[in-house]
């Protein structure tokens, strides 16, 4: 019987577990690096017990520190959660030879799929489908291919291949990849299928020879060869649907399998499918089987960890439909890089329940962050995973599209946008999708709030932040802010915001009222000109104008706006999208000027390689270096034409955002 229950992992993976450890009556312990000191999960577990250091390599992957924390907490028992060490057999060797219990499959059945090459081979003779499969890249005459890692998967050292003159460089960049996200850095290359789906099979065996398929998954909604969308059950003809769960379960019982696996296959246009590999683990997804099944898999894991046999014999009926998407700190300006910082505000309406199965039709938050959690560079940039489950996949859709849109994330930049696009897009609603689905719709990518409305927040900002400063003035509180007995002199407030500077000018009149206002086109960040003045401005007359609040009448519709200040920053969320704005000081201070040419960190990292020297000719859009922050490598790239004047950062120097990695001279 388990008693008490280390997760060796950290975030919204060790919340949820401890949310199900927390029905059962088992208490929890949670291993935490110096960064997660102050994280939600330590603070929600029974005990906690630190791992000095900050990077995975230092903690979270340490098995011997991992092990030693559960002697010193009395644990009995040990979750791995998924990444880090839960597809590693030695740590699961290592934890039964502790004498613990392990909630996973066997060592053995660990090992055996770890290998995705021997894995290939090894149920290709349990009759399950392959794709062509190639360790020795000279072998390789036909293309697109696709490089992926042996030891794990999340997308991380996955690159396609078009041509054989980028082969060499993507097998060395993915098994660098692998080595930092994984401790092993053998990759293996294969068919690329155009316009695949990724359908996954979720499977569930037990230490009495039972195993069994609880429905499968469509996860084809992907970014840089990691899912952001997925969704049960999948769209497909229900005679498929049989022959995938007849393969998946052929997988498990291959390998004697016991626990909670997920067997994932690439449904090819012609209906063919392809084995692509088998992740043995509870998966990131996990919630909508959860949703459409009314099963708790954690629950299931630990029934089949104490021995007992699995309750079900066969999947229950699919009830209904479910959508998850992965939220993750992204910075769409920065061309999507991983993004670091305070997340001020963390708010997502009409959310039903927190890690654990929907009763009915609802919304489910798994998150790993609050109000006022630090998102640092060392770990992946999830932040949580929103769930909707309804009738049909199109309430399902609307639902978590609509939640989406108004949630305050404030403080840190998301992919919460693209999120929303692409379940709006009409071909998702059509089920028009495939692997490559974002490579062909770019205008998903747009941000929700239109360019043309920007004044508009900026003009809410402005009132919302004069109205905080009224209230907080110890004198003369009820003097509308704004008001100005010249008129020929109104307030101006300057913000820097999503595409430039721009400047807010009103002026209230003697009752409070908005007596006019205007807004200077942003002076763009990028040096081109700025938009030209809308000749068509609305009508606005103000509502209301508290600190939090504002509310306008815009050609007879009145618009509220949300607004939330933390120090200089002002995050506004109205009816067309949120964004923030950053006032900028009346009397700013000189600072110091960048030298031409400067490429700057976009965000805390290490600098891996460094592949040129100073006053070597480089030209635009040459690779100058790789910054590798959040487990994923980054390139700098040449701006222009010109020469290598400076190159301050050595290989495995560690910078912060905005440090120089290298000055260009331009030719």
């Amino acid at each position: 019987m388990i008693t008490r229950l280390l997760v060796a992992n950290r975030g919204e993976i060790a919340r949820r577990v401890f949310a199900t450890c927390r029905a059962l009556g088992v208490e929890t312990v949670a291993v935490h690096s110096d960064a997660d000191a102050a994280a939600p999960f330590v603070a929600e577990a029974d005990h906690a017990v630190r791992l000095p250091g900050n990077t995975p390599a230092e903690t979270y992957l340490r098995i011997d520190l991992v092990l030693d924390a559960a002697r010193k907490a009395g644990a009995d028992t040990v979750h791995p959660g998924y990444g880090f060490l839960a597809e590693n057999a030695a740590f699961a060797a290592a934890v039964t030879d502790a004498g613990l219990t392990w909630v996973g499959p066997p060592a053995k059945a660990i090992a055996a799929m770890g290998d995705k090459v021997a894995a290939k081979a090894l149920l290709a003779e349990a009759g399950v489908p392959m794709l062509p499969t190639w360790t020795d890249a000279d072998e390789i005459t036909d293309f697109p291919v696709l490089v992926k890692a042996s030891a794990g998967g999340g997308g991380r050292g996955m690159r396609i291949v078009r041509d054989a003159a980028a082969l060499a460089e993507a097998v060395a960049s993915a098994r660098r990849e692998a080595a930092a996200a994984f401790g092993d850095g053998t990759v293996f290359v294969e068919r690329y299928v155009e316009r695949g789906r990724h359908v996954e099979v979720q499977i569930f065996g037990d230490a009495h020879g039972t195993v069994v398929a609880l429905g499968e998954r469509e996860c084809s909604i992907q970014r840089r060869h990691q899912k952001i969308v997925e969704e049960a059950p999948a769209v497909v003809p229900a005679r498929l649907r049989e022959r995938l769960h007849e393969a998946a379960v052929a997988a498990g019982r291959a390998v004697d399998y016991v626990g909670a696996g997920t067997v994932e296959f690439l449904l090819a246009p012609t209906g063919e499918f392809f084995f692509l590999e088998m992740n043995t683990r509870l998966q990131v997804e996990h919630p909508v089987t959860e949703a459409v099944t009314g099963l708790d898999l954690v629950r299931l894991q630990l029934l089949v960890a104490e021995g007992e046999p699995l309750p079900l014999a066969a999947a229950p009926p699919a009830r209904g439909h479910a959508v998850e998407v992965r939220l993750c700190a992204e910075d769409p300006a920065g061309g999507w890089r991983p993004a670091a910082g305070t997340l001020h505000r963390f708010t997502v309406p009409g959310v039903a329940t927190e890690f654990g199965p929907l009763a009915g039709p609802g919304l489910r938050l798994d998150s790993g962050v609050v109000d006022g959690s630090a998102v640092g560079v060392h770990y992946d940039s999830m932040l949580a995973k929103l769930i909707a489950w309804g009738e049909t996949r199109a309430e399902a859709t609307r639902a978590l599209a609509g939640a989406l849109a108004r949630a305050e994330l404030h403080g840190v930049a998301t992919n919460r946008d693209l999120l929303v696009r692409v379940l709006r897009s009409p071909e998702f609603g059509a089920v028009d999708i495939d692997t490559g689905f974002l490579d062909r719709h770019e205008e998903v990518f747009a941000p929700l709030l239109p360019a043309d409305q920007l004044p508009l927040v900026a003009l809410a900002a402005a009132l919302a932040t004069a109205a905080t400063r009224r209230t907080d003035a110890p004198v003369l509180a009820g003097l509308p802010s704004g008001w100005r007995n010249v008129p020929a002199f109104p307030q101006v407030t300057r913000y820097a915001g999503p595409d430039g500077d721009i400047e807010v000018r009103y002026r209230l009149d003697r009752v409070g009222a908005l007596a006019h206002w205007s807004t200077a086109p942003p002076t763009r960040h990028d040096g081109a000109a700025p938009a030209e003045p809308a000749d068509n401005a609305p009508t606005v007359s103000l509502v209301q104008a508290a600190p939090d609040r504002v509310v306008l009448d815009v050609d007879g519709v009145r618009r509220a706006y949300r607004v939330h200040r933390a120090g200089s920053e002002v995050f506004v969320d109205g009816p067309d999208g949120a964004t923030s704005l950053v006032e900028l000081p009346r009397f700013p201070e000189p600072t110091a000027e960048l030298a031409a040419g400067s490429l700057v960190a976009p965000l805390p990292g290490a600098v891996t390689r460094v592949h040129v020297e100073v006053g070597q000719r480089v030209a635009a859009g040459d690779l100058l270096l790789t910054l590798e922050a959040m487990k994923l490598e980054h390139p700098v790239l040449a701006p222009a034409d010109g020469v290598v004047a400076e190159l301050p950062v050595p290989a495995g120097g560690q910078v912060d955002t905005g440090a120089v990695l290298a000055v260009v001279d331009p030719e």
